[in-house]
């Protein structure tokens, strides 16, 4: 089984249509290896019936030639995407035994590639948390373990919100994984499971039948073992759907060809920004030291690498702080017990919603609403929700500006590497941190990839951030292909299935 688990999507692929293996023999390898892992936490629910199923209707399909981009690749979903007929409840006890009656339009984009089901993955609460230990169905457990120093022996995040989808690729207990990130929660996980992980342009993959967080942000993307299979799965994830207002109807690169350019031409020719405002205070020593060799890295390839400005970027953690908490005080007042999901009854109406969302939500998610809640209040709106709204443009037009002058930018990925369970508990505001890098793109609403570039001093994986104007992820795929040739990062986590 471990050669089967060792494949890629990429070469699952051809060896399903070479016929080499069968689309159940791939799928029914996956489902022992999420039994073998089960310890990550990892997935909420499996199905194992549906994906055999799946598994069998691709293999006809095969046999028919009629094999879609995904056919035969068994996958985790976020628990953040409506699936038809398989309960969804974005990792909350408030959706507990919602089971929705469509589907969202990135999983049946999937479906319709010929990808096949494994269950629903675990996350944080509605996609809130940096450390994915807000779920009601408790935290997951990152599958690489450090092999020195403080943290050895501890059980370690795989980050946030999508560290379950990051856990079930760094097991191999998935093939692939869609994730959704609002302010990194694709970028960090990946970053920490070393993975590569995908945030498109906004408005490249539909929010439709997606659980709503901070809807302006929010956008869908793939999580995957190596830079190739990102082009892959985002190929299939991205589509304009007229059900979806934010929707882009631009049509997407051929990321495959741009994945070809890049082993032809690697990155010649290409000007890389290096921004000053990513060196922070107290970042880690091998976080300067891993960025300084991804520039070295991109130059010796070919590339130009320039410093650049974006003097605005120290505003956007506050910002970011400020809208998403807002947006998400409005998208959460849905759950109120009446329509669907838990209901706590109460002797009056006010009572019922009261207890219900009481009952229902966490600590995180309360504590947002209540930021949410405050900062678009009457007298604090125009001081904090309309003044993070400016900020918000001032950082857009950093990055149109530095993009006249460069194709993209390299900073790292995070601020560190993995952490302990339990360090959000004792500092909620230090895990905000963890996403000090990776907001500013999802503010500015450009596509953003993490690459696995090294490892740190305890032997836990670290990332690289390329960043693009919005609309290139065919230059991020180019660009992370390079680094990810000059890493030769090794995948294979520690406690990964075998």
């Amino acid at each position: 089984m471990s050669d089967i688990l060792a494949m890629t999507a990429v070469a699952a692929r051809q060896a399903l249509d070479n016929k080499s293996i069968s689309a159940v023999e791939l799928t029914e390898a996956y489902i022992k290896a999420g039994q073998d892992t089960a310890e990550n936490n990892a997935y909420v629910l499996t199905t194992p019936d549906k994906a055999i199923d799946m598994a069998k209707a691709s293999d006809a399909r095969i046999a028919k030639g009629d094999a879609g981009l995904l056919e035969g690749i068994p996958i985790g979903v976020k628990d953040m995407f409506c699936t038809k007929g398989v309960e969804t409840t974005a990792s909350s006890r408030i959706l507990k035994g919602f089971v929705p009656t469509y589907e969202s339009t990135v999983t049946q984009n999937l479906w319709q590639d010929g990808a096949v089901m494994l269950g629903k993955i675990n996350c944080d609460e509605f996609a809130m948390g940096s450390a994915n230990e807000t779920s009601a169905f408790g935290a997951v457990i990152n599958p690489w373990t450090a092999s020195d120093g403080p943290l050895k022996g501890k059980a370690l995040t795989p980050g946030g919100s999508s560290g379950g989808s990051a856990a079930v690729m760094a097991a191999r207990s998935a093939l692939l994984a869609p994730g959704t990130d609002t302010g990194g929660s694709i970028r960090q996980p990946a970053a920490f499971c070393g993975l590569v992980g995908l945030k498109p342009t906004y408005g490249r993959c539909s929010r439709l039948g997606i659980v709503a967080f901070a809807s302006s942000l929010d956008q869908a993307g793939p999580i995957t073992r190596d830079v190739a299979d990102c082009a892959l799965m985002m190929t299939s994830m991205a589509s304009y759907d007229k059900g979806d207002s934010t929707s882009i109807d631009a049509p997407m690169p051929d990321l495959m060809a741009a994945l070809t350019k890049a082993k032809n031409e690697g990155v010649k020719g290409m000007r890389i920004g290096i921004p000053d405002e990513y060196t922070i205070d107290g970042m880690p020593e091998q976080i300067v030291t891993l960025w300084e060799q991804g520039r070295q890295w991109l130059e010796d390839a070919g590339a130009t690498c320039v410093p650049v400005s974006l003097p605005h970027t120290k505003y956007a953690l506050p910002a970011y702080y400020i809208i998403a908490p807002a947006e998400a005080s409005s998208n959460l007042a849905r759950y109120d017990g009446v329509r669907y999901g838990q209901r706590v009854d109460g002797a009056t109406l006010d009572e019922m919603y009261a207890k219900t969302r009481g009952a229902g939500f966490g600590d995180e998610v309360k504590r947002r609403i209540l930021i949410g809640t405050y900062v678009l209040s009457a007298g604090y709106y125009d001081a904090y929700y309309i003044k993070a709204q400016k900020i918000r443009r001032l950082i857009q037009n950093d990055f149109h500006q530095v993009f006249s002058g460069v194709d993209a930018l390299l900073t790292p990925s995070t601020p560190s590497a993995a952490f302990a369970l339990g360090e959000e508990d004792k500092d909620p505001v230090s895990m905000f941190l963890n996403d000090v890098f990776t907001v500013p793109a999802n503010l500015a609403g450009i596509p953003a990839i993490s690459v696995p570039a090294g490892l740190s001093s305890d032997g836990l994986p670290l990332g690289l951030q390329l960043i693009a104007p919005a609309l290139r992820e065919d230059t991020l795929i180019e660009g992370a292909a390079m680094l990810e040739k000059a890493a030769g990062f090794n995948h294979v986590a520690s406690g990964a299935a075998s």
